[in-house]
Parts: C-alpha cells; sequence; structure tokens
C-alpha cells in the first residue's frame, strides 16, 4: 500500500546491508536491522490500540531506538510527536493533553513525574532508555519483525511540533507527509547528498534540524550517519576524518574553531558544512574558511516549514545571508501592515509558500488563520529583505523570540513566571549578545516598592518549570522599564543597553 513518507525514507531500504547508523563505540545498525526494528515497535503501536491518526509523545535520549519509534509511527499512520529532553513534567504535561496523546514514551527516570501526567490525560506510559532497554522495548522484542504498511496520502499528517507563541502557549504546528518528504528530497538535491555520503550527527532528533533535515536527507538517499548523542567535541574531532558531511548550529562551529586539533588536514574529507536554527555570525564564516578552506553553507528553515532557503552548493556563499529559495518554494517580502509586496531592497515580513509549509495550527484555528494566509503564504514573523543578487538578509523578528545554542525561546512563557514571584512587580525578558550561544536569556526584573529581591531564590524557583536552556543565565534589577508614549515595554533599549554583558565571558 502506498505511504509516500514511509515508502521514500525508508522502505526502499528493506533487505539493504549497508550501514544506516554507526554508533560511538564503533557498533553500527544496518538499514535492514533497523527497519526490522521499527516494524516490532509498529506492531506494538497496534497492540496498545492505536490506530492511524492517534498521536505518539516521546520525551526520550537520542538513540537508534529512538529513531526507531519515528520509523514505527510513519509506518503504522500515527502522528509522531518528539518532545525537547529539557523539558519539565509542567511542560510535558501542557503538550500530552493539548495533543491528546494516546502513548506517551519517556525515560525510566522520568517516569515517576510522568506518571501523573499520563493518568490524567489518558496516555499509555512506556519507557525508552538510551541503551534501548525499557517497557517499549522489552515488549516490542516478542513483536513480528515485518508489518504491513499502512496506506497514507501525502496530505495526511505525520507529525507535529510544538512552537511556543508569544502569549506563552505553545502551538502544535501540524505536519504533512508532503511537507517532510517533499523538503527532504529537494535538500538532498541541492546540496548533493549520495549513497556514499557519511553525516555527522551531533544533533538532538526532537528539533527539526536534526530530525526532519540531517536524519530524512541521510534516508532518502540511504547514506550513513556517525549517530553521536550529543556533540561532543572530542568525539566529533575523533570521526570527522570518517564523515563527509555535517550538520550544527553556530555553537558548534565556535567550539571547533575554539580548539586547535580542528584544521585544514582534519577537515580535508570532508565536502560539506551546513549550519542553521541560528545566525552565524559572519566572523565565524571568514575564520573557518581560513582555518579549514571550507565555506559553511548557511539556510533558512522553521518549525512550521521546515528549510526555506539556502546558499548554492555552487557559487558564492554568502556571509550574512541565508541565500535563496529552494526549488519549488517561493519567498516574499510584504509591508506587515498592508500585506503588499515591497521592493527589492526593502525590509519587511518574510513570508513562504510551498510544498514545505505546513498544514496549520492544532486546534487553534484562530492562529492558524493569523499566519497561514488563504493563498498558502505563510507568514514567519521574521524580518528581511532581498539584495541585488538575490540573496535573503534576515535582520530581525516581528516576535522578541530568543534562539540560544539553536534553540527557540519564547520571553513571555519565562516573564509569566518571573511575575508571579514574590517582590517582583513586572519584568522583561530578552536576548543578548553571547559568544557561545549566540544569545543568551536575560531576565530584567523591577522590585515593589524597590524591596530587595533575592535573585538567587527566584532563579531556583522558575528553574522548576523550565527547562535548562530557556533559564536566565542573569537577572537584573531596574527600578523601572523603558516604555514608549502608549506603555508598550522597548525591549529594543533593553537589548542595546546590555549588549556587551557576556562580552567578556
Amino acid at each position: 500500500m502506498p505511504n509516500p513518507l514511509y515508502d521514500n525514507l525508508f522502505g526502499k531500504h528493506q533487505g539493504k546491508s549497508t550501514v544506516f547508523l554507526q554508533l560511538p563505540d564503533g557498533s553500527t545498525v544496518t538499514h535492514d536491522a533497523f527497519l526490522k526494528l521499527s516494524a516490532q515497535y509498529a506492531n506494538l503501536f497496534v497492540q496498545l490500540g492505536l490506530q492511524p491518526g492517534d498521536r505518539v509523545a516521546v520525551q526520550i535520549a537520542k538513540s537508534p531506538q529512538a529513531l526507531g519509534v519515528y520509523a514505527a509511527c510513519v509506518q503504522a499512520g500515527i502522528i509522531f510527536l518528539p518532545l525537547n529532553t529539557a523539558y519539565t513534567a509542567d511542560e510535558v504535561a501542557y503538550f500530552a493533553e493539548n495533543s491528546g496523546a494516546r502513548v506517551l514514551v519517556c525515560d525510566q527516570a522520568r517516569a515517576q513525574n510522568l506518571t501523573p501526567i499520563a493518568k490524567a490525560t489518558g496516555a499509555i506510559l512506556e519507557t525508552l532508555n538510551a541503551d534501548g532497554s525499557g517497557s517499549f522495548s522489552a515488549q516490542a522484542a516478542a513483536m513480528p519483525d515485518t508489518f504491513s504498511t499502512v496506506d497514507r496520502t501525502a496530505d495526511d499528517l505525520a507529525a507535529f511540533l510544538y512552537t511556543s507563541g508569544t502569549t506563552g502557549r505553545s502551538k502544535g504546528a501540524m505536519l504533512t507527509q508532503e511537507n517532510l518528504l517533499s523538503n527532504a528530497q529537494v535538500l538532498a538535491r541541492e546540496w548533493r547528498f549520495s549513497p556514499d555520503d557519511v553525516l555527522l550527527h551531533a544533533l538532538p532528533i526532537f528539533h527539526t534540524h536534526g530530525l526532519f533535515v540531517a536524519t530524512n536527507i541521510t534516508l532518502v538517499v540511504g547514506g550513513k550517519m556517525l549517530f553521536m548523542p550529543k556533540f561532543d567535541l572530542d568525539l566529533i574531532i575523533d570521526l570527522m576524518p570518517q564523515a563527509t558531511t555535517m550538520m550544527g548550529v553556530p555553537t558548534f562551529y565556535t567550539r571547533l574553531l575554539g580548539d586547535p586539533r580542528f584544521n585544514r588536514e582534519l577537515a580535508r574529507h570532508m565536502r560539506l558544512f551546513v549550519s542553521g536554527s541560528a545566525p552565524l555570525l559572519a566572523e565565524t564564516h571568514i575564520q573557518f574558511e581560513k582555518r579549514t578552506g571550507h565555506r559553511i553553507l548557511e539556510r533558512y528553515g522553521m518549525t512550521e516549514t521546515n528549510m526555506n532557503t539556502s546558499n548554492p552548493y555552487e557559487g558564492e556563499r554568502r556571509a550574512g545571508t541565508v541565500g535563496f529559495p529552494l526549488s519549488g518554494i517561493e519567498v516574499r517580502i510584504t509591508d506587515s501592515s498592508s500585506g503588499e509586496i515591497l521592493p527589492q531592497g526593502d525590509i519587511g515580513q518574510i513570508e513562504v509558500r510551498g510544498p514545505n509549509v505546513f498544514k496549520g495550527y492544532w486546534q487553534m484555528p484562530e492562529k492558524t488563520a493569523e499566519e497561514l494566509r488563504e493563498n498558502g503564504f505563510f507568514i514567519t514573523g521574521d524580518l528581511g529583505s532581498f539584495d541585488q543578487d538575490g540573496y535573503l538578509h534576515i535582520v530581525g523578528r516581528n516576535k522578541d523570540l530568543i534562539i540560544s545554542g539553536g534553540y527557540n525561546i519564547y520571553p513571555k512563557e519565562i516573564e509569566l513566571l518571573l511575575d508571579d514571584e514574590a517582590g517582583v512587580l513586572e519584568s522583561a525578558v530578552i536576548g543578548v549578545p553571547h559568544p557561545d550561544f549566540g544569545e543568551a536569556v536575560v531576565g530584567i526584573l523591577v522590585a515593589e516598592d524597590n524591596s530587595d529581591l533575592d535573585l538567587d531564590a527566584i532563579k531556583s524557583n522558575i528553574g522548576k518549570s523550565l527547562a535548562r536552556f530557556k533559564q536566565p543565565q542573569k537577572l537584573i534589577v531596574l527600578p523601572e522599564l523603558p516604555r514608549n508614549t502608549m506603555g508598550k515595554v522597548q525591549k529594543k533599549g533593553l537589548r542595546e543597553q546590555f549588549a556587551d554583558l557576556f562580552n567578556n565571558s
């Protein structure tokens, strides 16, 4: 039966003894062994009572088994919902409830905290650990290693990825089979991927970059991944001579440049370094090329669309830009108030249309209508312009999104927690430049009646409800927040005031 995503990513590798994953200990997983494992998982989902269109939420460590859950969901027609492993139980509770997940898979160490959530939402709780052990894999081991692929169409949903909003309420971006497959195919073609490629994979797989870009491209061409649990500088340097390609966030590349072992000789077998998820400093581009002879390829994407534009594989990879629209994808710059298309060179809001653009936000028709035009263009919330050569420059965001270490952080969620703290009158959360993470989260507080605030206690309290990457690296007390004549807090001024906060860190 046809299932476009499964057939083109996974199914075509059935029976192949070629290596799909190589692990840090040197062990390997072939394409065929991986598909047999994922078929067992698909059979288990059916035994647990799941139907096509049901949701499975996973908060598990990066492992071959974690990828197997993704493949199983695709094969069984189930909607896959990966969750950041740093999310707290409070955060997971919202995702489980909002998505209506029928099954919640987590690490055994989290089971105690997530059991009440599963009970409250009616989800089945299963465990799957980094080493592949757990209740889920134990049950799956008794299942057949073949599965009759469920019939799906290109327009059927394949995954949910949650992206926070400035209101603090997360939105579930509904991604179809066509969204994921079309993007993987066009990127594989434009970045010249082949079965001979070996991808150095140190990205998380709960995020579009590591899962729907890096992994899906490798699957489309039948290549191999050097599959690392996380970014480990020593391991990256050890494995690089075996690789041909690498994808990373800017932090990966700044850390490599900080190590003298990373040089032209080490990178001589590589054909492509890709960077995304956050802006790459022009200085990093220059230093990287000087050190290795390679010019990093920067591209632009987001949760709702996967990848939209890319610097060229052949031709000038221009620092400070994100290149040209990908094949089959339209990008336009419009006036944020009128929606009219702006002339070349003018700065406006970036809108995108193509087979990569998501179907909408789960159970949020009003929010979907606000950001997804009837003609199919998605209003990204980013501000940018096209230069005279057609390269897209991103100059800022309509929203006050913070990107730290490649992760999106929305200030409102943190501000709500800070405002609830004893003695805090109000707060403003901003992102300021950071030499390692790109941006760091900083909380600006105003105390009630100018009282003394216990900043350590406040950081500790909000840390109970926030993933570590969202927690402010510094809290600063001011007598008042800067406002315009309409009473709106002027975050731009705050960002300028504290722009050098981490210059010497």
